[in-house]
């Protein structure tokens, strides 16, 4: 999406808002104990209270409100009777869309005391973020941000993962540029656009660059490796990207 008027921003902020506020919440309710579940279903009282509607639910019919990946799991984690224990690493991924608007947002985080390289990726995810945000300008090159993102992984001793990437967002949850990849890629040279609308997430991993799908069809997981994911949805304009999920 491409927003140019002032409908166009305040609807995406509006949205942006609302799944930044359940992602929130349901950090802080991530405790030891309590079901991925549970969690969830505090997600979908919050989308109805807000009156938006989530959209892995809304347009794929994802068994969730919430994306609650644990551990081995990277991604499209379904919620369920899964028990959060004390030095897990859970990523809560939320996004929604509202009066025809979307927004998508994650986070990685370690529950209580957990081994330091999992503390480890998850500040290497918000610093590959913030190398990445440097290069989100209009008319500057859509590889630029990939590089930006892999350099900051490799100079920790880590890597990413290279077949889950950024999206284009905003009038759906995914839409054009298909791709933000988290490694540089040469040939990807589209430029960035002025008001286009990206969810930017990268996924910074231990040891392997790729994910495989389980058998339910949905989550993703790894073989060896720990992954930390970082995900907001961005506007980019000439005065620097505006952060509609902060």
């Amino acid at each position: 999406m491409i927003a140019k008027t002032e409908e166009d921003f305040n609807g995406l902020k509006e949205i942006g808002k609302i799944v930044a506020e359940i992602r929130d919440v349901l950090v802080q309710k991530t405790k030891p104990g309590v079901t991925t579940k549970e969690l969830d279903d505090i997600a979908g009282e919050m989308f109805e209270k807000a009156g938006a509607i989530s959209a892995p639910k809304g347009e794929y019919d994802f068994p969730g409100y919430t994306c609650i990946s644990v551990n081995e799991e990277v991604a499209h984690g379904i919620p369920g009777k899964r028990v959060i224990a004390e030095g897990d690493i859970v990523n809560i991924d939320v996004s929604g869309s509202k009066n025809g608007y979307f927004a998508d947002t994650g986070i990685s985080f370690v529950v209580g005391e957990g081994a330091p390289i999992l503390s480890k990726i998850c500040k290497v995810a918000k610093e590959a973020f913030e190398e990445g945000l440097k290069k989100a300008k209009p008319g500057s090159k859509k590889s630029g941000i990939g590089k930006a993102v892999i350099q900051t992984a490799r100079k920790n001793g880590l890597t990413a993962i290279y077949n889950l990437t950024g999206h284009g967002i905003g009038r759906s949850i995914h839409e054009k540029p298909d791709h933000i990849y988290n490694y540089f890629e040469k040939w990807d040279d589209e430029l960035l656009k002025e008001g286009m609308v990206i969810a930017f997430e990268p996924f910074i991993s231990t040891q392997e660059e790729e994910v495989f799908q389980k058998d339910d069809g949905w989550t993703y997981v790894t073989k060896k490796s720990f992954v930390a994911q970082l995900e907001h949805t961005l506007i980019l304009t000439k005065n620097g990207p505006i952060i509609i999920t902060l």
